[in-house]
């Protein structure tokens, strides 16, 4: 069996067949608009602890993020796929809530959970919060 390898690069173009089928270009539209309709975007999943930790942490902070949970979205397995590749952890086919939470601060992807966590103890969130205007302090 062969297996085909997408680079970064690539990742633009999903009209490509790969070893999973047809991966819709319009999914990559789909999450780039999701994680700009708000200052912060959470993609998360309902019963991840990890997602439970990063909301929390946002909200005590006085931040609302928009939250999207991905199992209960209907397009959730194809936006979990493309965050996946977005975030270079994987091939996209990981049915797992690994990779999760992704948070998008002004339409720009931070990261998941250590990024987040990273930022936050370094002290660099509080100027990304700011700087999308999530946060007025």
């Amino acid at each position: 069996m062969q297996y085909r390898t997408e680079t970064r690069s690539s990742l633009s173009s999903y009209n490509k067949v790969n070893n999973m089928g047809m991966f819709p270009s319009d999914t990559l539209a789909r999450v780039e608009s999701m994680a700009a309709e708000n200052a912060v975007v959470i993609f998360s999943v309902s019963t991840c602890c990890m997602c439970h930790a990063v909301k929390g942490l946002f909200r005590g902070m006085g931040v609302s993020p928009a939250v999207h949970e991905l199992d209960l979205h209907p397009y959730g397995a194809d936006i979990h796929r493309a965050l996946l590749r977005l975030l270079g952890c994987s091939n996209g086919a990981s049915t797992s809530p690994g990779g999760l939470p992704v948070v998008f601060i002004g339409g720009k992807m931070v990261g998941s959970m250590e990024r987040v966590m990273a930022s936050h103890i370094n002290g660099s969130l509080v100027p990304l919060l700011k700087d999308a205007g999530a946060l007025w302090l």
